[in-house]
């Protein structure tokens, strides 16, 4: 059993404590008061109560680190080398709707890098980690990505756009590419819980766009310390920054990556006709 560093004994406690406290909301789904924070995005009285719990807890133990949280945004530390990233409640929209599907992530930045991550999915008690360095694991479980070689016998996980969300074109052109070719795609709606399964070899790849930090921070580790690839699906080089998440095992990574790229990419223009001859 591997033993976790003092800052993941924090991070972890700090999603636990906060997994069980929204887990009583989530039975009592219906009486929740829920207001609008944007088209079809919406934010609970569970999201704002788990982010108080998870930034006290961060704070009690850390307080000069700064904090990077979807609700309340960026917090400035006295240490401007280490900073929280945090989903209080990833798959909010599952959580409303009573599905049992969602997760508390958080992530620590160092200078800019990754280098520690917990995903914890509160229904199931998965705690989902890693160190940069020292592995990936569920629970106290080692885990490592998926040995699929093949697209064809390939599990693939996607986030489709929604209202007012997302290049809704591109992506249908891109899904026909990749659909035609797997022997499946799924769409869960928690691009934390996607990464976690990608890193534990329950889906062999997962692409998303129009995604923000601390949606996908603490996942990217968790797929590179299982041993997978992580990506931008373009050109870009930080898929940590939400604009686009390619990821999966190392078989897989890499024939995806041309499928997305060439399914979007301009079509050459067709010869001109050669003039007829007099």
């Amino acid at each position: 059993m591997a033993a976790r560093s003092a800052i993941l004994n924090v991070m972890t406690r700090a999603a636990e404590k906060a997994g069980k406290a929204i887990l009583r909301d989530f039975g009592e789904v219906e009486q929740l008061q829920v207001s609008r924070k944007g088209p079809s995005d919406f934010v609970s009285t569970a999201d704002q109560k788990a982010e108080r719990i998870v930034r006290e807890e961060l704070q009690k133990a850390r307080p000069d680190y700064g904090l990077l949280m979807e609700e309340t945004g960026e917090v400035k530390g006295k240490d401007p080398s280490h900073r929280f990233i945090v989903d209080p409640l990833d798959g909010t929209t599952n959580f409303l709707h009573g599905l049992p599907h969602w997760a508390i992530s958080i992530a620590l930045e160092k200078d800019g890098e990754i280098v520690a991550g917990v995903v914890y999915e509160p229904v199931h008690d998965e705690m989902f980690w890693a160190e940069k360095g020292g592995g990936t694991f569920l629970n106290h479980r080692r885990l490592r990505v998926s040995g699929r070689r093949e697209l064809g016998d390939s599990l693939i996980a996607t986030g489709i756009p929604f209202k007012g969300h997302g290049n809704a074109g591109k992506f249908l052109v891109q899904l026909e590419a990749v659909m035609t070719k797997v022997a499946g795609v799924r769409r869960f709606g928690s691009a934390a819980l996607d990464l976690a399964y990608t890193a534990a070899g329950r889906f062999d790849g997962y692409f998303e766009t129009d995604l923000k930090p601390w949606d996908v921070a603490a996942g990217v580790l968790l797929v590179s310390e299982a041993g997978g690839f992580v990506s931008e699906i373009g050109p870009g080089k930080n898929p940590a920054s939400g604009s686009s998440v390619l990821a999966g095992n190392p078989h897989i990574h890499g024939q995806l990556s041309v499928i997305l790229r060439d399914a979007v990419k301009p079509k050459a223009a067709a010869p001109a006709p050669a003039p007829a001859k007099s």
